[in-house]
């Protein structure tokens, strides 16, 4: 909502006049991505703002929450020396996803508290499906799925805290709980090692070999290929097109998308896999744009 720095004192205003209060502890810039980082918040001087607003009482600490890539997130790290805190989406299949296991160190690294969202990918680790269900009951270790996901998050030091969200109160009790079993470097060997045969599981339900290397980027057509094939594996991991869906229309402009392939194979010339992406490219399209209709 910001396009000037008037909006920045006018919004905070806002919110502090809502929540009645003079003061927000924590104050997240939300969702950023590089083009939010260099259109709006460096072109209109909005950390600027932030600090007088910090010298002045209305905010504690400063952050920001994020969605782009790991190139992306280090710019907006590096690029502001006052950051206290940031939130980013991070769970044991995200390691390579967004910020991810690179982010979450170079943050941390830097001295910044980070908050992870998403530990449970949408909930969607806490209810696998039966042949993951089975590995993890199938380990001396009993923990459920939600708490397994949980535990391996808790393990890290850099995580400095967990958002995951709740709907009973049976579900708030279980957290408290796996937050207060919880130590950094307590996870035993073989904890770890059923984590990662239950990433490859999930991994061997990929439909497209897919290794995002961005071999065959720019499309001339201005496809963005990785992410449309990663969001039609994303569908089949966790049987849930509507995520994926929901995020095709999100995250990818209409250029961007599958329906914009016009079948030309220059990527195919260019990829290690040798995937025949203009084949994929209308399965993707009919699988994430029904969201149109």
């Amino acid at each position: 909502m910001e396009r000037d720095k008037a909006d920045f004192d006018n919004l905070l205003s806002q919110q502090l006049r809502k929540l009645e209060t003079e003061q927000i502890d924590f104050y997240l810039i939300h969702a950023l991505n590089l083009t939010r980082w260099r259109d709006i918040v460096l072109k209109h001087n909005l950390l600027e703002e932030a600090e007088r607003a910090i010298a002045d009482g209305r905010i504690g600490y400063l952050g920001f929450s994020f969605h782009d890539d790991y190139e992306s997130f280090a710019e907006i790290v590096n690029g502001y020396d006052r950051w206290t805190f940031c939130q980013i989406q991070y769970n044991y299949m995200d390691t390579e996803t967004q910020a991810g296991s690179r982010g979450l160190q170079l943050a941390a690294g830097k001295g910044l508290a980070v908050v992870v969202m998403e530990p449970l990918l949408g909930g969607r680790l806490a209810e696998p499906p039966a042949n993951i269900r089975e590995l993890m009951d199938g380990c001396a270790v009993c923990r459920s799925a939600a708490d397994w996901a949980l535990q391996w998050l808790w393990d890290q030091p850099e995580v400095s805290t967990v958002l995951s969200g709740m709907s009973s109160m049976d579900q708030v009790e279980a957290n408290l709980a796996s937050a207060c079993a919880s130590r950094p470097h307590s996870l035993q060997a073989v904890e770890l090692e059923l984590i990662e045969q239950v990433r490859q599981k999930y991994r061997e339900r990929t439909v497209v070999p897919c290794t995002g290397c961005a071999y065959r980027m720019p499309c001339p057509n201005g496809v963005k290929i990785p992410d449309n094939i990663e969001l039609f594996n994303y569908a089949h991991l966790y049987d849930d097109a509507p995520a994926a869906r929901f995020k095709y229309q999100v995250f990818l402009n209409e250029q961007q998308q599958a329906e914009s392939c016009i079948g030309c194979k220059s990527c195919e010339e260019q990829c290690p896999q040798k995937i025949p992406i203009s084949t994929w490219m209308p399965e993707v399209s009919a699988l994430l744009a029904e969201a149109k209709a």
